[in-house]
């Protein structure tokens, strides 16, 4: 059964993530920071219903060739309501696109919480941590405050590993 909700749908994002991008964003959040980005997200009720169709035409947009990468974010999408579908399509966007780059938002920690939740197998940058106003920050890429941190999923033959790249994005122009 499907219980997601969203509020959108990016066919050309280019803002949530490095390249040209799909970027949905679900309905439903908890947190509730001071001066969200986007509070029009947070009640579960609201946006539209996730049904087949919907879900055919994201896999439809992300099949085309120039889209590099795939975006989670909300709303927020690791509640108990989302996580489930959030997985789910995250694990579908890897088995169906491997060589594009999955990025989820959160504002839940990764230490204590996102990294031991199956969600990681599928997705390659995480940026967590709630919205700060007090540590807003304009000039900072894919964060909203200082708080918030990237983290980088690294493949080797051996396994994967989960590191804060945080500070390599403004040191290392070869960062993604």
């Amino acid at each position: 059964m499907i219980n997601i909700r969203y509020a959108s749908i990016r066919s050309l994002d280019i803002s949530n993530g490095e390249g040209v991008g799909v970027a949905l964003f679900v309905q439903g959040c908890h947190l509730h920071c001071e001066n969200c980005f986007n509070p029009e997200t947070w009640d579960f009720n609201g946006g539209k219903e996730w049904v087949p169709e919907v879900e055919d035409k994201f896999f439809e947009l992300a099949n085309r060739p120039y889209i590099k990468r795939i975006s989670f974010l909300g709303g927020e999408c690791l509640t108990k309501e989302n996580i489930g579908d959030v997985t789910r399509l995250a694990k579908k966007c890897k088995e169906n696109f491997p060589q594009k780059k999955i990025w989820l938002w959160s504002g839940y920690d990764f230490e204590t919480y996102i990294s031991n939740l199956e969600i990681v197998k599928y997705v390659d940058y995480i940026i967590d941590g709630r919205y700060i106003e007090e540590l807003k920050d304009v000039s900072l890429l894919y964060r909203g405050s200082s708080n918030q941190n990237i983290w980088k999923k690294e493949v080797n033959s051996l396994k994967e590993e989960w590191h804060n790249a945080t500070h390599e994005i403004y040191n290392n122009k070869n960062f993604l």
